[in-house]
């Protein structure tokens, strides 16, 4: 059954694609022709309402099931999404627009996290401590929270989702997963596959929409835990309301990460590895470099080398041969990265590389912004300020690497940084002194892998658990104490006083 082929998009509620009760719809778009390829129901309270009864029955039982048959669910699972990865990455790029080659790397980042969450049976382990007085015994558990829920943004329909779920999974909750509506036919593919691979019904549910349905999932008694990956303004948003309502919430948001070049660095590598960080996926990554700080006397000549190879970038619809940059997602987005290009430019940045016009013939009405390169940036300039989340790259100077600390530092995301240089006690300073949550030493998107986990400080993340990794494990589990004496004679005499096991 191939539901991204269906005009409406149904739900998918214990364990089958249902039709929703909402009379709300929205139109699911390609960005590399502006045409509708399918309408999305936008959920309703009593759409949510229903997906949470189907995973509050299935958890019942899910939850006793022992961890290693868990894993071996999502064993066959990840196996499905291996034979299936040039399949999902085809939907990836007809509803986002990024390149196939990009689809199916981020789709290959999402199946890590799930072979993570197949040692399940190990990072569940509590501890135990013998005799801690007399003939007692203490250990730990960790249990299920319950029914979670996991919003995710259009960037990654695929990675960002399988970071969330897997481990939720794993560690015996059930899961409702609320895709973004701009790109949701990925989603129901991987209901599709766990269904195959055995999972129980209601175990996984699909539920499209927009803010009603968020809304819905933030005050749904029901849900206990909320993941979330989107813009700052949101993830603020999602965490207080799901906070306020009593449920456990890790929300991820905006980010504006530097890459910092010293006079020392190799330029060409540097520019050549920036490029790809920065205009890959149409600079639509919570990880994507948007600045550049070129300390010292590096600026000129770093400069000029990423203008001559974001000049040479193809730009076309992501499923042509050669093409390395697709659309932006909507004509909404378009509009207000060229808007900010504008604005910069009249605060007085260098233009370098203009990308207001790119020339991608055949498709004229398709969403595309060039790669754009701003020179001489400052602070105060909008297109600094805010995250562009497009294929614009500006560039700041600085004098020397405490100069780029300082500026890094008094940026209020902090998700992503790197450095570019060849002196160790340069990156070793930079590592230590920057406030921010991920660093890379001459690698661009320090994206951890599966067994670390992923988040930022600051305005980039609202709660104290990052995503996937052992905060993962943290985050969709409860920790249990258990003090325990077995007296064999009934003998034991009550006390009165505060118990003490010496």
């Amino acid at each position: 059954m191939e539901t991204a082929t269906r005009e409406t998009l149904p739900l998918w509620i214990g364990g089958r694609p249902v039709a929703a009760r909402t009379t709300r719809h929205g139109d699911v778009t390609n960005p590399a022709t502006g045409a509708v390829i399918r309408r999305v129901p936008l959920a309703n309270a009593e759409d949510v309402d229903a997906a949470v009864r189907a995973a509050t029955a299935a958890f019942a039982e899910w939850r006793t099931w022992p961890a290693l048959r868990r894993a071996r669910i999502l064993m066959r699972f990840r196996e499905l999404l291996e034979a299936n990865k040039a399949g999902l990455a085809r939907v990836v790029t007809e509803e986002h627009g990024k390149t196939l080659a990009d689809a199916a790397g981020s789709i290959s980042r999402g199946i890590e996290v799930v072979e993570f969450a197949t040692g399940i049976p190990h990072l569940i382990k509590g501890e135990f401590s013998d005799s801690v007085g007399s003939d007692v015994d203490s250990w730990s558990l960790r249990q299920p929270v319950g029914v979670c829920a996991g919003i995710t943004p259009f960037n990654f329909p695929a990675m960002v989702p399988l970071w969330m779920f897997p481990i939720a999974l794993a560690c015996g909750n059930t899961f409702i997963l609320k895709p973004s509506e701009r790109d949701p036919s990925l989603a129901l593919r991987m209901a599709e596959l766990l269904a195959e691979a055995g999972l129980p019904e209601g175990v996984f549910n699909v539920v499209h929409g927009d803010k009603e349905a968020v809304d819905a999932i933030l005050a749904h008694p029901g849900i206990r835990a909320v993941s979330f990956v989107g813009s700052t303004p949101i993830a603020k948003y999602i965490y207080e309301t799901g906070a306020r309502h009593g449920k456990r919430v890790q929300a991820l948001g905006g980010a504006k990460n530097h890459a910092v070049v010293l006079p020392d660095a190799d330029l060409r590598h540097a520019a050549s590895t920036i490029i790809g960080a920065a205009y890959g996926s149409a600079g639509e990554r919570c990880m994507a470099v948007s600045a550049v700080v070129a300390v010292g006397d590096a600026g000129d000549a770093l400069v000029a080398e990423l203008a001559t190879q974001a000049r040479r970038i193809a730009v076309g619809p992501g499923d042509a041969p050669g093409i390395e940059m697709g659309p932006v997602i909507t004509a909404a987005a378009r509009d207000r990265i060229m808007g900010l290009i504008e604005r910069g430019i009249g605060e007085g940045a260098t233009l370098v590389v203009d990308g207001r016009k790119p020339n991608v013939r055949g498709h004229e009405h398709g969403f595309f912004v060039g790669p754009t390169l701003l020179d001489h940036v400052t602070p105060a300039m909008s297109v600094y300020r805010e995250e562009i989340f497009g294929p614009v790259l500006v560039v700041t100077r600085a004098d020397a690497l405490a100069d780029a600390i300082a500026l890094i530092n008094a940026n209020p995301y902090a998700n992503g940084t790197a450095i570019f240089t060849r002196s160790g006690h340069a990156a070793r300073r930079f590592q230590q002194d920057v406030e921010v949550g991920m660093i890379g030493i001459n690698v661009p998107i320090p994206v951890p892998m599966a067994f670390f986990s992923f988040g930022g400080w600051k305005n980039s993340l609202f709660g104290d658990l990052h995503v996937h990794g052992m905060d993962g494990v943290r985050f969709y589990t409860r920790g249990k104490a258990v003090t325990a004496r077995w007296p064999d004679d009934g003998s034991a005499a009550p006390g009165f006083h505060m118990p003490t096991l010496g």
